[in-house]
């Protein structure tokens, strides 16, 4: 099978990109920098923007699938921004799909299209929701998943797969920062940090979403609906970043701030920030959210549908993150 990967410089994208060559598929990766694929016999590397409509076309030529995981990610940037890269260029991955009759695209989403504050305790995938996100981030990527979901028919089968706070050795976005700020003495926890939260090892979230292409035909269980994915066992967020410091040897001591007070805070940060600086704020409104409130979800219809389980548990996670760290 040929597939194309896009995204394939994070941390996810690449690791799918892998796996697939490891097993023999041939892979053509879609990225905006070079990366170690270079050389390998079954991979071949695209350097483009996933906005570039003929790039993205002529990069799935002969392909017979695509993962699509190319996106625009964080909170710092315009509306335009977001909406160019994760709608636009959804909106190439399909004309793609259309032009080489390509049968099988499985959308790499978030669970933030349907979290629009509140909690969510053992919850399925709630339909994307577009116009109440705090975030451009997720409002595009809700309607990216709609659609790619609208877009299934006789021709094309479709699949959202939403990776719930992926993390593991290599990790910069998850453990990255909260392991800096640990050691820099400003790591902050929104409430009292009691709120249970669903993460994903990164070599489930791989193979989640190879499961899901594996599953996907049309007219399978899969085709046209959403998935959450996660390790299913649920910590508390207090547990999770106790666990990342103690596995990078830094000492977790953070500040509590409430809830109301994080929101508040972020949103402060969100108008002022960008008059400031270009990186990553350290707090937003949807930062404070997801940080505040139970997020865990119900995997039964994942594991049925694609079965797939997580083969890596968390407490093994943490050990595999520990040897990483001490062998750097």
């Amino acid at each position: 099978m040929k597939v194309l990967v896009t995204g394939t410089g994070s941390l996810l994208l690449g690791g799918i990109a892998s796996e697939l060559v490891r097993r023999g598929d041939d892979v053509v990766c879609l990225q905006r920098r070079p990366s170690a694929f270079i050389g390998h016999q079954n991979a071949q590397e695209v350097l483009a923007d996933i906005c570039d409509a003929e790039a993205v076309v002529a990069a799935a030529h002969g392909c017979d699938a695509i993962i699509h995981g190319a996106a625009r990610v964080g909170v710092v940037g315009s509306q335009k921004e977001f909406y160019d890269t994760n709608v636009t260029g959804t909106r190439n991955i399909l004309e793609a799909t259309e032009q080489h009759n390509i049968s099988r695209l499985v959308f790499v989403s978030t669970p933030s299209v349907a979290h629009t504050g509140d909690s969510l305790i053992g919850a399925p995938a709630g339909e994307a929701e577009i116009g109440r996100s705090r975030s451009h981030y997720a409002e595009s990527k809700a309607i990216a998943e709609r659609t790619v979901l609208n877009a299934r028919n006789e021709q094309l089968a479709v699949v959202a797969v939403r990776p719930h706070l992926v993390w593991g050795p290599g990790d910069t976005q998850l453990v990255g920062r909260i392991v800096d700020r640990a050691a820099s003495g400003r790591l902050a926890v929104i409430g009292t940090g009691d709120a249970l939260v669903d993460s994903t090892y990164i070599d489930n979230a791989i193979s989640a979403h190879i499961a899901a292409l594996d599953s996907l035909h049309i007219g399978s269980a899969c085709d046209g609906k959403a998935y959450v994915i996660s390790n299913g066992e649920p910590r508390t967020v207090n547990e999770l970043m106790r666990s990342m410091c103690n596995s990078a040897g830094v000492p977790f001591e953070p500040r509590h701030v409430s809830l109301a007070m994080g929101i508040r805070l972020g949103s402060l940060v969100e108008r002022l920030w960008p008059m400031m600086r270009s990186s990553e704020p350290p707090l937003t409104r949807f930062i404070a959210e997801q940080l505040g409130t139970a997020h865990w979800f119900d995997q039964r219809a994942v594991q049925q549908d694609l079965g797939w389980t997580p083969h890596v548990s968390l407490d093994e996670g943490f050990q595999r993150l520990t040897q990483w760290f001490a062998s750097r």
